[in-house]
């Protein structure tokens, strides 16, 4: 069975690649999809595309609106969530993508370390799993694609 991955969350760390290479090296028929990481070309694209605002408000808004647009399409169509919260950054973007998973009835895995189990509980609550390692969402991927 081909399965469909959303990676959403943190972009400080190599969480994603970890996660990406397990599943190459597992052999999974899984497909990974995740929003732009860069975080410049993600505040950007906006302004890029649509033209250059005054204030940063629009700016930002132009932007929001225009990687909503992705991560709403890659959401719906994957078959499960990954989200991972990074402890040194306020992780808005990762709470809005799991509520839009959780909204559309797609499951989530939630990858934290345990020193912000508590903030999360409500989202961990929601979860299908809750890990500490991307090694572990690996092994979960493995088990339910074998």
């Amino acid at each position: 069975m081909q399965y469909s991955v959303y990676l959403s969350g943190e972009i400080h760390t190599d969480w994603r690649e970890r996660i990406v290479t397990g599943i190459s090296e597992a052999g999974l028929a899984i497909t990974c999809l995740a929003p732009v990481t860069n975080h410049q070309d993600s505040d950007a694209v906006g302004v890029r595309i649509l033209g250059e605002e005054e204030q940063d408000f629009w700016k930002d808004h132009k932007a929001a609106k225009i990687n909503s647009l992705r991560t709403n399409t890659m959401i719906a169509k994957a078959d499960l969530v990954v989200v991972r919260f990074g402890d040194k950054y306020k992780q808005w973007n990762a709470a809005f993508e799991a509520g839009i998973a959780i909204g559309l009835g797609k499951p989530i895995i939630v990858i934290h370390d345990p020193q912000i189990t508590h903030p999360l509980k409500e989202i961990d609550g929601a979860a299908m799993a809750v890990t500490q390692t991307p090694e572990q969402v690996v092994e979960i991927l493995k088990y339910i694609a074998q």
